[in-house]
């Protein structure tokens, strides 16, 4: 009995229930995902690198679990940032940091790029701001995102399931 069979014979009250059970599950997914953003204090708790910029230590398809908690950034961090005018975050390391009392600069180069980061910041900016800091990576799950990076959206916003997708 193939799928379409078994579907026209499930009673109505069959097909409501697995409705429902679907809809708990996606919505309990949400609520698991909203309180990852609570905990971890960034909009993107969950992330999947799609670029082998920051190869060997971190690859392509490995899943980042950030957290944007206020201590201080170092060098030697991996973070991920969004600068304004590019739609897509980029997870690099930090290279230097510049504390300058109330304004924090930051500088990123990916692990294996020839060059730092200025290339990819905004036009005229040379340091990356804390506010451009999306989060930094606290846990690698390694290629647990390699199937967001089999076929990579169009638009970055439309990625499948819970995680956000970047170029590194």
């Amino acid at each position: 009995m193939d799928m379409i069979e078994k579907l026209k014979d499930m009673k109505k009250r069959e097909m409501l229930l697995q409705v429902t059970n679907l809809g708990m599950v996606l919505c309990g997914a949400l609520i698991i995902y909203k309180v990852f953003m609570l905990l971890s204090n960034s909009e993107s708790p969950v992330v999947v690198v799609l670029s082998g910029s920051m190869e060997p230590g971190i690859r392509r398809g490995d899943l980042l679990v950030l957290s944007n908690w206020n201590s201080p950034i170092q060098t030697g961090e991996v973070v991920v940032y969004k600068v304004k005018e590019r739609e897509i975050p980029i997870v690099h390391r930090v290279l230097k940091v510049h504390d300058h009392g109330s304004q924090l600069e930051i500088l990123t180069k990916g692990d294996n790029n020839m060059v730092d980061d200025r290339g990819l910041y905004r036009t005229g900016q040379l340091w990356l701001n804390r506010s451009d800091i999306m989060g930094r990576a606290f846990f690698i799950v390694p290629y647990a995102g390699m199937v967001s990076t089999l076929n990579p959206p169009e638009n970055p916003r439309s990625s499948f399931g819970i995680s956000h997708q970047l170029h590194s």
